[in-house]
């Protein structure tokens, strides 16, 4: 017998995992928020902690694809995409200048990621378990 499983436009299949990307603003990732998810068992809660960072991956257990051979499902995997504003009107960019100000950001430099951290090493880590 063959099964052949149809694409989604929305969720991607890895065994019995699916993966989502939800776009979420930076406001909402600093500040934390709660989100409707629409998915396979309808919608689901999903808390977003504040401070919570772009990349980020939170799972909700047991909403993945069922098990072929026994029970349980697999894991519904949601990446996190912090969208930074493009277009910015001056009295936005006054409030952000400030917290900058506030957050002594106002010139930085930036840091680069250890190698076993960030885009790249997940990346490298889910390239190798392939």
């Amino acid at each position: 017998m063959e099964i052949r499983v149809e694409t989604n436009a929305t969720f991607l299949r890895d065994g019995d995992d699916l993966h989502v990307t939800l776009s979420v603003p930076m406001t909402a990732a600093a500040l934390g928020t709660t989100v409707h998810l629409d998915t396979y068992d309808g919608d689901q809660e999903l808390v977003i902690k504040p401070g919570t960072q772009s990349g980020e991956i939170l799972t909700l257990r047991g909403l993945g694809v069922t098990h072929l051979r026994n029970q349980g499902r697999g894991d519904l995997r949601v990446h996190l995409n912090v969208e930074t504003p493009r277009n910015v009107d001056h009295q936005q960019e006054e409030l952000l200048r400030k917290l900058a100000e506030l957050r002594n950001e106002e010139y930085t430099d930036g840091q680069l990621a250890s190698s076993g951290s960030g885009v790249f090493a997940r990346l490298r880590e889910r390239l190798g378990n392939r």
